[in-house]
């Protein structure tokens, strides 16, 4: 993915106007939290959700957090209970990011959940960041505004040494105040801390007048940059498959017959932005997938990590 220029937006209401805009239109827009710059998009659009990892270079598909302008606007897309009410009323805004089950009618792209029924929410502290997210009024799946495996950016500086000519924008507001990152909670079922941040696990206790069980780092599948397992089918997936075998369906890419057809232009950016609601809907076939060779390269990496993963044996 290459633009022909990223635009350098001052922090004021004519540039918060401008970045908003650029989201609705699909594209992505580095912008200041309380912690690091993030690389937004539109958490709705897959294409969009695509853009972000083709533009870090992302090597795998995890869940991203949902990044909202108020708790009202969180509960237009997840399952709202009274312990994430107890705890978006004493953290947010703030660096707390709460997992939860995803609304029927949430229109959240797969490719920002990697699969899962859960989302990743949060209310950011930085003022220009809920600006921002107040003009946009949606969620915006943002992680790290720095190519995959860079150090993470918190000047507008560091996004523009990485990602000039790959993005739209950057919303610069200064340097950010550097912090840990946001803790993440689980509220799927027990309560569950899934990863230690900037609001420590003594605080949220005494909030619930509860213990949280505490997971160890690693051992996590919904936490957005953990995710060590994935969205397996019930049935067997076979790779790199030129035509199908058997009762199998065929997961298609560019011009080949077959039953769901991820780009039939090629493109690995539509494809990466198919892949999981692609994989739910064969699935409910109940027949073995079968599914065409994808190119290694680009998000074509990403994709093949993540059917590999599909097509791993089962415990």
């Amino acid at each position: 993915m290459t633009l022909l220029g990223t635009q350098d937006l001052s922090a004021d209401s004519q540039g918060i106007a401008k970045a908003a805009d650029l989201l609705r239109q699909g594209l992505l827009v580095a912008f200041p939290t309380e912690t690091v710059y993030g690389l937004g998009g539109d958490a709705r659009n897959g294409d969009a959700v695509a853009s972000i990892y083709e533009a870090k270079g992302r090597p795998s598909f995890n869940p991203l957090i949902a990044h909202v302008a108020s708790t009202e606007t969180a509960k237009r897309f997840v399952e709202w209970t009274d312990q994430a009410e107890l705890l978006a009323q004493a953290f947010w805004p703030g660096p707390l990011t709460l997992v939860l089950p995803l609304r029927s009618d949430h229109g959240i792209s797969s490719l920002v959940t990697a699969g899962l029924d859960t989302l990743a929410v949060r209310v950011p502290a930085h003022p220009t960041a809920r600006a921002l997210l107040a003009a946009f009024d949606g969620p915006v799946a943002a992680p790290s505004a720095n190519p995959s495996g860079q150090i993470s950016p918190t000047t507008a500086a560091h996004v523009r040494a990485g990602l000039t000519g790959r993005i739209a924008a950057i919303l610069d507001d200064g340097p950010c105040g550097v912090g840990l990152e946001s803790t993440i909670v689980g509220l799927t079922g027990a309560p569950a801390l899934l990863r230690p941040g900037g609001v420590a696990l003594e605080q949220i206790e005494e909030v619930m007048q509860a213990n949280l069980h505490h997971h160890q780092p690693g051992d996590l599948l919904t936490a957005p940059g953990q995710l060590q397992s994935h969205y397996a089918p019930d049935a067997p997936v076979r790779l790199n498959a030129e035509s199908c075998q058997g009762d199998e369906v065929l997961l298609g890419f560019g011009t080949v017959t077959c039953d769901l057809n991820l780009s039939e232009s090629s493109s690995l950016p539509e494809a990466a932005a198919n892949l999981f609601a692609a994989l739910h809907k064969l699935n409910e076939t109940s027949r073995p997938i079968a599914v065409s060779p994808i190119p290694n390269h680009g998000l074509g990496a990403a994709i093949n990590d993540r059917l590999r993963r599909a097509a791993a044996p089962r415990d």
